[in-house]
């Protein structure tokens, strides 16, 4: 949002006025504040008569007569400047009067309050630290145009407490789950970011090159079979929180960048993993919501475990008729989903008719805390399978007021078995699945030197912020979401 042009050109002037006049603002380094605004308010009995100094974003400025007045903002509050011509002598009254609101300065006085009661700061000197050039939008109407607000987040927090409310509560939790996990022994380490080869997931990888090796890389789309490796070499339980970013579509619940948590415990297995997947929902929503208990789009959702369990093919089968255990072909699978509200069928294959089943007659209806377990082995192709039924697997996805939430599952370490399963996916890469893994050598050479049985698990961080904090939209909890260039929209 470009401002009009005299507004930055009278400022402009102030600026240099002041450069002229006390040095410029800019050069000046730090400030050395005493107590921030809301320490004033919560110890003023204490600290009354004081000499305190604090440093904030001029909010609003009032003169009266001999005196002027002006709202000090920093990240815990707001405290009133009180400036008095008998204090600071008339000229430097006038100079604090042609302040703009939007800038940033310092002032040191004694803490009081007025005849109406306000809790203010009675300066006996006032310092610039920098001057905003740009006016702040208007003060009641604020950012109201949401493509306007995630553009320029950064003015959204300067006029929007809720918006930095949002983001803090987000910050708080992911300090909650690291928490959680170091108390349960976890360590937390980096994998790259940059991948010769992807996988962990499936999902459209953003592509790159470094010159100077020239090679194509990735970036990554789950940092899963590098946490993995990890296992393999001798750590036991292991986590990491950290960005992932998938080439797929934008909306209110995708964002081609976003944050995973991740964790993987040798010795464990799925049951394992629905034990600690529900130990750290809870100290997310203690640590966003207070307690187990929050409302979702209206729907009063508590997470005290344990969570429900439903079977994946039991409840496609119970919402929409089909059973697709009965299938030996894409072709079946599609002619008994034919009357089905599916939309374009024609080229699914079985698993993505299970998906678009799942998504359309069940997925809306997990309102409550709920595993879905047992996922088919073609579409699981990291998840150990079921001795007694190969064709599935350990594997289980946590669904909460009808948003996936988190994906896990007892880890496959046969390097017989992860090969066939690697190739099957380079099959269907061929046969133009874009999402499926590609074969990853280096991977299978480390689980041949033997990976101890394990369970793994992923939560998507923004996802679940978003769901606690009762959000309509991603973007409201990551600080600066991907938009749209300017000149395409």
């Amino acid at each position: 949002m470009t401002e009009p042009t005299d507004h930055r050109d009278v400022r402009l002037a102030k600026l240099r006025a002041i450069q002229e006049r006390e040095g410029d603002p800019f050069a000046r380094t730090g400030y050395e504040r005493t107590h921030d605004a809301a320490e004033l308010h919560e110890r003023f009995d204490e600290l009354e008569g004081e000499t305190v100094a604090v440093a904030g974003r001029l909010r609003a400025l009032r003169e009266h007569g001999r005196s002027a007045f002006g709202d000090l903002a920093d990240a815990s509050g707001s405290v009133q400047l009180f400036m008095r011509q008998n204090t600071l002598g008339e000229e430097r009254l006038a100079e604090f009067v042609q302040l703009d609101i939007g800038d940033i300065l310092g002032a040191r006085g004694t803490l009081m309050k007025t005849r109406t009661g306000e809790v203010s700061v009675e300066a006996s000197e006032f310092t610039l630290l920098a001057k905003a050039l740009r006016p702040l939008p208007e003060k009641f109407h604020g950012l109201r145009d949401p493509e306007l607000r995630y553009r320029q987040r950064y003015l959204d927090l300067i006029v929007t407490p809720d918006s930095r409310e949002i983001l803090a509560t987000r910050s708080r939790m992911v300090a909650r789950l690291r928490r959680a996990l170091g108390e349960r022994g976890f360590l937390e380490f980096q994998t790259p970011i940059l991948q010769p080869i992807y996988g962990g997931a499936n999902a459209r990888p953003f592509t790159t090159h470094h010159n100077a090796l020239d090679m194509t890389l990735y970036m990554r789309i789950a940092p899963e079979l590098y946490l993995k490796r990890l296992l393999i070499g001798g750590f036991e339980r292991v986590y990491e929180i950290g960005p992932c970013f998938r080439n797929e579509g934008v909306d209110a619940r995708h964002n081609p960048e976003f944050t995973m948590l991740e964790a993987y415990q040798a010795y464990a297995d799925w049951e394992d993993m629905m034990a600690l997947m529900e130990g750290l929902v809870v100290e997310a929503a203690e640590a966003v919501c207070g307690g187990t208990s929050f409302t979702h789009r209206e729907s009063e959702i508590d997470v005290t475990p344990p969570f429900e369990r439903v079977r994946l093919l039991d409840a496609v089968r119970d919402a929409t008729g089909v059973d697709f255990t009965a299938f030996e072909s894409d072709e079946d699978a599609r002619e008994a989903c034919a009357e089905l509200d599916l939309g374009n069928t024609g080229a699914d294959t079985w698993g993505a008719l299970l998906d678009k089943c799942f998504d359309r007659y069940v997925q809306p209806d997990l309102i409550q805390p709920t595993f879905v377990t047992e996922y088919p082995t073609r579409t699981s192709p990291l998840a150990k399978a079921m001795p007694e039924r190969p064709e599935m697997t350990y594997r289980f996805e946590l669904f909460i007021g009808a948003e996936e939430c988190g994906n896990a599952f007892s880890e496959l370490n046969d390097p017989l078995d992860q090969r066939r399963r690697f190739e099957e996916q380079a099959a269907a890469r061929e046969a133009g699945d874009e999402e499926a893994h590609p074969l990853d050598e280096d991977f299978i050479t480390a689980l041949e030197h033997g990976m101890p049985p394990a369970g793994g698990m992923g939560m998507g961080v923004d996802r679940l912020a978003m769901l606690l904090m009762d959000l309509p939209n991603l973007r409201e909890v990551i600080a600066f979401p991907l938009l749209r260039r300017r000149d395409d929209i």
